[in-house]
């Protein structure tokens, strides 16, 4: 096992597979698929409800009815209820292609032309299906559904361009259509009774009467490709939505029998699945783009206009980053969008807006993919000047500016920074001052220059004199900043590090690698800089001191991306080669490396140290991994790291939580088995001289120190009232005669002579405390760990009663301290107060439990 334990994935938001919508009370919900897993929304707001477990296989055909949810993969198809799968039913051979909810049947069509019958009644019980259907040979089934009225039929659609009408309760074919020699791609019931729609390959729409088996009326669309989802408008409107392979929504009026309206952009890739809400003037459309949308038919022209919609990066992202303490997710992707993900509410994730691009590209008539920006190679931010002015800079590819954006209202900003205007080459490098005043801009042509974020302004270029009026020969691949604006870092290609005064620019060093460099990363709070070059090593260098302190070797491939942790103890660094690796910089040793089956090729570790986000080659979404240091029992991360050994993981899914890995044989250690190798003392190996701290939160050890005054604060104000001389509940003794009789109040002093003669006996024989116990054990082994569990286990009130009972009773007579047995406990707490200290473990703890003891025995 390794640090870092994979969690889930964000910025899926659907896949391939058609959704599946369902009314429950007053509200829909639909359910779609995002590889092995599938999610549930709430249509009201687009919002998540639900998250389904992780299946073996891709999801190849959902279907929903009530709180079960049918989702086919492979071979077989599983069966859930809400969150829980109950039942898994394999019968097919082939992979099962379509599914369709009949009433309360589910009807399965493989590849091979097998059509199963399932009951979800008593579904635990029954695993069988209750029907078969094989169709012909030469019958390649594409499409399934259900004509209205029409009792226990269905119609199948083929890839050979035919329709057949089969009857599921005799097993029999009715009757074969035959079709328009294009291959079916869809088909759907209408509101009119025999009549059905049926989208064809060549980009043809028919209308249908299967009753009579007539064609009512054919629509054509546009663009080429074929035609992938119909729908039609139950609300009373005679309409007819069409979506084809190329991403465009045609919308069909049926009386007039010609094109309504046309939205060219609704989706970048091929249409999946479109849905009209019943007796509702809404369109639901997802698409292969990782997104839904919802359009609402409510303008005077009656063209839809965007209502709401979740989207994620329709390709894989190229850079990403931490934002907002470890709360966000900056990423930019291939796609030519730049996203805000949030790690805690997925409905909070957005694209940042490059400012009216619909409306730029309808007036230019062109693509909105030709006005956005092209994609991010590199970005930096800083997060102090968020309210005050753009505080986001972006270098794009093959651009010779750079753009600036004002995170506060997710917004393109007004400013763009182009350096060196005379010759222009795109810009690879940029950096934000620590300051969030200036930004640093690095070109292919070896220019870098300063800009003001604020006003948008040049103040000044970083030139080098002996290099040709530039500041390197070739492309800058990175600059970086010092946290107090006094260097400014730049690296050349060619394997050039150089050391800039940041005000006076002027050149202060520079040092030869020997080889190219790769990519850069800057840690301003212990001024190590990281450098990955072209020969798979990983060098650190010390800014100040001019001299490589660090040399790191293990990958064996391209090095994609590195990132310091924010303590700057850890660096991390990904590869071609499919490893991530994490490299202790102060022991200067390799501590873990997981491989996944795709590489990395960005990774930001959030700010807390508790989340790693990658993102992976042909991958959509952003992975994240959890720091199981941070999460369990053991801070020691000898008990989780692999050291030199590479440990194969799979990548985490939407929903998955559970361990992941693969071809390992360490096993996933129980918190049982934590606490045992914290105690080992192999374990406890650390650096001499050095203090350990408690990890205990500020509360319970400052509240200690602090007993005193929270019990003033918390006292209360008015005094309590004493009690009535006549109890609440009076005691009574029935007779008889039904009559009460009152017991008398004062017990009767022969009584209390007895208890008191007593009191004396009972007081030596009273057991030991669990605080004694444990620390007359824990003395008597010689290992004071199991009673520093104890007492870090204790309240502060409780470990402040416990101190206090331990009196020392005042004596006229001096004796010794052997036949003083009081004396006992003190003297063992006091050798286990001497033994912390020297030994320099739970220091916070043991000063503030010290501290409370001498207050309460001051001799």
């Amino acid at each position: 096992m390794g640090i870092f334990e994979p969690f889930r994935a964000i910025g899926y938001i659907t896949s391939t597979v058609p959704l599946s919508v369902q009314r429950l009370g007053t509200e829909t919900f639909v359910t779609v698929s995002v590889g092995k897993a599938w999610q549930i929304y709430n249509c009201a707001k687009l919002n998540l409800v639900l998250v389904g477990p992780q299946l073996p296989k891709k999801i190849r055909a959902l279907a929903s009815y009530r709180d079960y949810t049918f989702a086919a993969y492979g071979n077989d198809i599983a069966v859930f209820k809400r969150a829980h799968q109950v039942a898994t039913w394999s019968r097919h051979n082939a992979k099962v292609n379509l599914l369709l909810l009949f009433g309360e049947q589910i009807l399965s069509v493989d590849v091979d032309g097998n059509m199963f019958i399932w009951t979800f009644k008593g579904i635990q019980q029954n695993l069988a299906p209750v029907g078969h259907v094989m169709l012909e040979d030469k019958f390649s089934p594409s499409c399934i559904m259900h004509p209205d009225t029409y009792l226990n039929k269905v119609i199948l659609g083929s890839e050979e361009g035919s329709l057949q009408l089969w009857n599921i309760s005799t097993k029999k074919m009715l009757y074969e259509f035959k079709g328009w020699k294009s291959s079916i791609c869809c088909c759907v019931s209408s509101p009119a009774l025999d009549v059905i729609a049926v989208g064809c390959a060549d980009g043809t729409i028919h209308v249908h009467n299967i009753r009579y088996d007539e064609e009512i009326v054919k629509f054509s669309h546009s663009t080429r490709g074929a035609v992938t989802s119909l729908s039609f408008s139950t609300d009373g409107q005679p309409l007819l939505a069409s979506g084809g392979s190329s991403g465009v929504i045609s919308i069909w009026n049926l009386e007039k029998r010609r094109l309504q309206s046309v939205i060219r952009e609704a989706h970048d890739n091929s249409i999946i699945s479109l849905h009209f809400f019943a007796n509702e003037p809404v369109l639901m459309s997802s698409s292969a783009d990782n997104s839904i949308k919802m359009w609402i038919f409510d303008t005077s022209d009656g063209d839809p206009r965007l209502l709401r919609f979740r989207s994620g990066h329709c390709a894989p992202p190229l850079c990403i980053s931490f934002y907002a303490n470890g709360r966000h997710i900056l990423s930019a992707g291939q796609d030519r969008a730049f996203r805000l993900f949030s790690v805690i509410q997925d409905q909070q994730s957005r694209e940042l807006s490059q400012r009216h691009v619909t409306k730029r590209a309808k007036k230019l008539r062109v693509k909105e993919k030709e006005i956005k920006l092209k994609p991010v190679i590199a970005f930096d931010f800083a997060e102090i000047r968020e309210r005050d002015w753009c505080n986001v800079v972006t270098c794009h590819m093959d651009t010779a500016q750079a753009y600036v954006w004002r995170l506060q209202n997710f917004v393109l900003g007004e400013h763009i920074l182009k350096p060196c205007p005379e010759n222009q080459t795109p810009v690879k490098a940029c950096t934000i001052s620590a300051c969030g005043n200036f930004a640093v801009l690095g070109t292919a042509g070896g220019w870098i220059e300063r800009f003001n974020l604020q006003s948008g302004i040049s103040r000044g270029s970083y030139v080098d004199l002996s290099e040709r009026s530039c500041a390197h020969v070739g492309e800058v691949v990175g600059v970086a900043c010092d946290s107090t604006n006094t260097l400014m870092i730049s690296a050349g290609y060619h394997g050039d590090i150089k050391v800039w005064d940041f005000k006076g620019r002027a050149l202060k060093s520079r040092w030869e690698i020997g080889c190219a460099v790769v990519k850069i990363v800057y840690h301003r709070s212990n001024g190590l800089l990281a450098i990955a070059t072209d020969d798979f090593v990983i060098r650190l260098f010390d800014v100040v001191a001019l001299r490589m302190v660090r040399k790191f070797e293990g990958h064996i491939d391209r090095v994609t991306d590195l990132c310091f942790s924010e303590d700057g103890k850890w660096l991390l660094t990904s590869s071609m080669d499919g490893t991530l690796r994490i490299w202790d910089v102060i022991l200067a040793r390799q501590i873990d490396a997981i491989h996944v089956d795709v590489s990395v090729t960005a990774l930001s570790l959030s700010p807390n140290m508790d989340v790693l986000a990658t993102t992976h080659v042909d991958q959509n979404g952003v992975y994240l991994w959890v720091n199981q240091t941070m999460f369990s029992g053991s801070s020691n991360i000898d008990s989780y790291a692999s050291g030199k050994e590479v440990v194969n993981v799979k990548l985490p899914s939407v929903s998955s939580t559970e361990g992941s890995h693969k071809d390992s044989e360490n096993p996933v250690l129980n918190p049982i088995q934590f606490k045992d190798d914290f105690q080992n003392p192999h374990f406890q190996e650390r650096i001499p001289d050095l203090v350990t701290l408690s990890l205990l939160p500020k509360s319970q050890w400052q509240g200690l120190i602090n007993l005193d005054i929270i019990k003033i604060r918390n006292k209360p104000i008015e005094p309590p009232k004493k009690a009535e001389k006549a109890p609440f509940f009076l005691p009574s003794v029935p007779t008889l005669s039904g009559q009460i009789v009152f017991e008398p109040s004062d017990i009767s002093s022969e009584k209390k002579i007895a208890e008191g003669d007593n009191s004396e006996n009972r007081r030596s024989d009273l057991p030991h405390s669990q605080f004694l116990q444990f620390l007359q054990s824990s003395a008597e082994k010689k290992s004071f760990s199991a009673f520093t569990n104890y007492i870090k286990s204790l309240s502060p009130s409780t470990l402040d009663v416990e101190l206090r009972m331990l009196q020392i009773i005042d004596d006229d007579n001096e004796q010794g301290p052997d036949t003083r047995p009081d004396l006992f406990p003190i003297e063992l707490l006091l050798d286990y107060f001497i033994h912390e200290t020297s030994c320099r473990n739970n220091f916070e703890f043991i000063q503030a439990v010290i501290r409370l003891f001498l207050k309460i025995h001051e001799f």
